[in-house]
C-alpha cells in the first residue's frame, strides 16, 4: 500500500465524522426554527405571562401593568425574542438527543453511563436555575427598581419645591427594555446552577479534587460576591440571595465531588489497580518529620 492509500484510508473516517457532524447540525437548527415558528405564534400570551413579576409588584403598588413601544418596530422585536427564548427551551430535548447521539458512538459503555446523568442533569438545573430568577430574584429586583417612583402618600404628584411645577416620576417601562433584562436574569442564574454539574464532571475526569476545591474555598467566596455583584441589581437583599445560592451549590459540588473519588476508588481496589502512592508518600513525610524532631532534641540534649 502507498502512502498516498494510507493518507485517504486515514482521511475516510474524520470525513464521516464530519458529515455526521453536519447531519446533527441541520437536525437541530431545523428543530429550532420549528419550535420559534411555534412561539412566534403564541408570542403574546408568552410575553405576558414574562410579565408576571413586574405587574405583581405594580398591583401592590396600586399601579396599572402598563408598558409601552418606544419605536414603531419594537413589538415585532419583542415577538422575535420571545420565539428564540422560546424556541430554545423546545427544541432544547431534540437538540440535546442529537448530540448524545453523535457523542454515544465513540463512547465506552462505561462512558456513556457516566456522561449520560450529566446531559440529563444539565438541563434540569438551568431550568432549575430560571425559575428561581423569575419566581423569587426578578419580583425583588423590580420592587428595589420601582422604589424610586415619586409619588404622595395618596398618590398625588410630588411637589418640586417652591415655585416649581409638580413633579412626577412615573414607570412607564419600554416592553423590550423590560424583556432584555427579564432574560438576562434568567440566563444568568441558569447558568450558575450548572456549577454542581460542571465541576462534578470535572472531578469525575480528574481535573479538579474535592480537597482542591477545598483549598480554594476563600477564593471562591470572593469570586461568588463579584459574580453577585455583577448579574443582580445594586439591592443587598437580591445580591445575598445569590450569594447564599451559588455558594451553597459550591459546597454541594464539593460533596458530589467527594462521592465521585470515594467511587473511583473502590472501583479500582475492587480491580486490583488502586495504588497507596499518597498514602505513602503521607507516611514518609511524617517519618521524616518525626526524625528531624528526634534528631533536634538529642542535640539538645547534648549541648
Amino acid at each position: 500500500m502507498s502512502p498516498r492509500d494510507e493518507i485517504d484510508d486515514s482521511s475516510a473516517p474524520l470525513i464521516e465524522h464530519l458529515a455526521e457532524l453536519r447531519t446533527r447540525l441541520i437536525h437541530s437548527v431545523v428543530a429550532f426554527i420549528i419550535g420559534m415558528v411555534i412561539c412566534f405564534t403564541v408570542a403574546t400570551p408568552i410575553f405576558n405571562y414574562l410579565t408576571a413579576p413586574l405587574c405583581s409588584v405594580l398591583a401592590d403598588r396600586g399601579q396599572d401593568c402598563d408598558l409601552i413601544f418606544i419605536s414603531p418596530q419594537e413589538g415585532f422585536f419583542v415577538a422575535i425574542k420571545v420565539s428564540l427564548l422560546g424556541g430554545f427551551i423546545l427544541a432544547f430535548p431534540y437538540i440535546a438527543n442529537q448530540l448524545w447521539r453523535f457523542v454515544a458512538p465513540g463512547l465506552y459503555k462505561s462512558e456513556k453511563g457516566a456522561f449520560l446523568p450529566f446531559l440529563v442533569a444539565s438541563p434540569f438545573m438551568f431550568f432549575l436555575g430560571a425559575a428561581f430568577a423569575f419566581y423569587v430574584v426578578t419580583p425583588l429586583a423590580y420592587d428595589f427598581f420601582l422604589g424610586f417612583q415619586q409619588f404622595g402618600g395618596q398618590g398625588e404628584a410630588v411637589e418640586g419645591g417652591t415655585g416649581a411645577a409638580p413633579l412626577s416620576v412615573v414607570f412607564q417601562g419600554s416592553a423590550q427594555e423590560y424583556l432584555n433584562l427579564t432574560i438576562k436574569f434568567i440566563v444568568a442564574f441558569g447558568l450558575c446552577f450548572q456549577l454542581p454539574v460542571l465541576l462534578t464532571l470535572m472531578g469525575k475526569a480528574g481535573l479538579v479534587s474535592a480537597d482542591g476545591l477545598r483549598s480554594v474555598r476563600k477564593y471562591a467566596v470572593v469570586g461568588i460576591l463579584i459574580l453577585a455583584a455583577l448579574v443582580t441589581p445594586p439591592d443587598v437583599v437580591t445580591q445575598i440571595i445569590l450569594f447564599v445560592v451559588v455558594y451553597g451549590l459550591y459546597e454541594i459540588s464539593i460533596q458530589l465531588v467527594s462521592r465521585v473519588e470515594k467511587k473511583r476508588e473502590a472501583t479500582l481496589r475492587a480491580e486490583g489497580l488502586w495504588f497507596e502512592e499518597e498514602e505513602e508518600a503521607d507516611a514518609d513525610v511524617a517519618a521524616d518529620e518525626d526524625g528531624a524532631l528526634t534528631t533536634t532534641t538529642e542535640d539538645k540534649g547534648k549541648i
